[in-house]
């Protein structure tokens, strides 16, 4: 969907994406160095409790946990846009492409929570479906598209640093979920070497898989037309592969969107778990069910999840898009501007310490630019739901399990 949020962008778009790509490096880089030193399960929620105590983790985690709830409305939201492609209704009746992306979220719940043999079993599937058309769109784009479809520098107009901020904030999307690898330390082997490696590689191949499909969609058609499309690399793959090649992409972008989707839910229940085992949620989230999977933790994120999908069904396919994938980005960037500075206190006045809080400062400094991108209805809407986590804090102090 991003092509399409980015029309109106014009080459500012590429801008944001190439100014994205290097802040998320950075991020990546200044979590490798957290995760050397700590790690611990639960990723920058964990990183934050460990710097500046339980209030600041919990404030961190409810934040982070919005993200994932909010991530995972976006990519339903996003997998029913691909299949009005094949479905136009969907299109056309908010009120069918609701019920059809709830339909999408608790299928995938239900999956999740049966075991994770069934949940990776989803995963392998759609990871090797989803590579290929996403190439295959931008291979298509750079031999066969038109350099007249390149857009202006600033169509919109107005001021070049509102519209890099806003730019970024939309394309930091692609790489939101790199903080995840950080979630499950604890259960891996040697996470202090594995787990800066699957951050820069993971970060490096999404900026050079997803540029490249980004800038073939962009050369195949007119900005006028991408900016209204529900399903940018389909309607793309017309134009030189006709209905049947289009469906192909449209197949494989509904692969794309079930496999990230599949991914998010199981995150959040596993960040839900992390946190209760902390006893900053309730404890009874804790726990595994049969198949080994925090099943109440995910359907509790489910139901939030649908929530926000049926707070936004009046709104058009991209329109909704657009503000989930905002608010998801702000609060996955908030809790990594607390986990920057966690590095700042955790590396000053070690020896060796001088690069570490450089990068530390850099990714603070990227983290409140996107931050700012995300407009001011988008802080607005996320500073509530902030806020309206201290007194479920309160009620879990007062619990003497808590303070045991």
């Amino acid at each position: 969907m991003l092509p399409a949020l980015l029309a109106p962008f014009g080459l500012m778009g590429i801008i944001g994406w190439v100014i994205a790509g290097a802040g998320a490096l950075v991020l990546s880089l200044m979590l490798s160095d957290l995760a050397r030193t700590l790690p611990v399960i639960g990723g920058p929620y964990a990183y934050a409790r460990a710097g500046m105590g339980d209030f600041i983790g919990f404030w961190i985690g409810w934040g982070y946990w919005i993200a994932l709830w909010a991530a995972t409305a976006a990519i339903a939201v996003a997998c029913v846009g691909y299949l009005s492609f094949f479905f136009p209704v969907l299109a056309s009746s908010g009120l069918v492409s609701a019920g059809a992306t709830l339909v999408l979220i608790w299928t995938l719940v239900l999956i999740n929570c049966r075991s994770i043999a069934a949940s990776g079993n989803v995963q392998l599937l759609t990871t090797v479906l989803k590579i290929l058309p996403l190439l295959l769109v931008g291979g298509l784009g750079l031999t066969m598209g038109s350099s007249e479809n390149i857009p202006v520098l600033n169509p919109a107009g107005g001021s070049y640093l509102a519209v890099i901020a806003t730019s970024v904030t939309l394309v930091m999307w692609a790489f939101v979920g790199l903080e995840s690898g950080t979630v499950p330390a604890a259960d891996m082997k040697d996470p202090e070497r594995l787990i800066p490696k699957i951050l820069i590689t993971g970060t490096l191949t999404v900026l050079t898989v997803y540029l490249i499909a980004y800038l073939g969609v962009v050369l195949l058609l007119p900005a006028a037309t991408l900016a209204t499309s529900n399903a940018p690399f389909a309607d793309a793959s017309v134009l030189v592969l006709g209905q049947s090649g289009a469906s192909v992409i449209a197949a494989g972008a509904i692969m794309a969107t079930l496999g990230a989707l599949n991914t998010q839910i199981l995150i959040s229940g596993q960040l839900v778990r992390a946190i209760s085992l902390d006893r900053l949620f309730p404890g009874r989230l804790d726990q595994l069910n049969k198949g080994g999977t925090p099943a109440k933790a995910m359907i509790v994120s489910g139901v939030l999840a649908s929530l926000l999908v049926v707070m936004n069904y009046q709104k058009g396919l991209v329109e909704a898009f657009n503000m989930m994938i905002l608010l998801s980005t702000l609060t996955t960037l908030i809790p990594l501007a607390f986990a920057a500075v966690t590095a700042m206190i955790l590396f000053r006045g070690q020896p060796g310490g001088r690069k570490k809080l450089i990068t530390a400062g850099l990714a603070f400094s990227y983290a409140l630019l996107v931050i700012i991108g995300a407009g001011q209805e988008t802080v607005y809407f996320g500073f509530i739901l902030l806020v309206a986590a201290m007194p479920f804090y309160a009620f879990l102090k007062r619990d003497p399990k808590i303070d045991e």
